[in-house]
């Protein structure tokens, strides 16, 4: 899998997002998708740099989910550790880039794709 075009991924993967209404409640019925994104925009925060992509372009992608929420300092915390713990989940495993992260990549790519149209189709204004 190809996955050099990495502007175009994000983009595509943070634009519905920020067309989705901001929630005030920490209890909304999108906030498992919401918190698993976090999740995954960490995983290949570390990946990607790990693979020869240089930048902060996947935090910064995590930062623009915050500003598109507005979340309270308590909701805040909890998207910060879910992308924290999916940079620590292949920190701890991955020293250097193999088939094994590649693939990795490919596959969190997928899931952050879908779970970004998934949470706007559903939620969306």
């Amino acid at each position: 899998m190809r996955w050099g075009s990495s502007r175009i991924v994000a983009i595509v993967m943070i634009a519905p997002l920020l067309l989705a209404r901001p929630s005030d409640a920490a209890d909304q019925p999108f906030d498992v998708g919401l918190m698993r994104l976090a999740e995954v925009l960490g995983s290949l925060h570390f990946l990607r740099n790990l693979c020869g992509e240089q930048g902060d372009q996947w935090r910064e992608l995590m930062e623009r989910l915050l500003e598109a929420e507005k979340p309270d300092d308590e909701r805040r915390a909890r998207f910060i550790a879910n992308f924290n713990r999916g940079y620590r989940s292949f920190e701890g495993t991955y020293t250097n880039c193999t088939a094994s992260a590649t693939e990795a990549i490919g596959r969190y790519t997928i899931e952050g794709e879908s779970l970004a149209r998934e949470l706007a189709a559903r939620y969306g204004n």
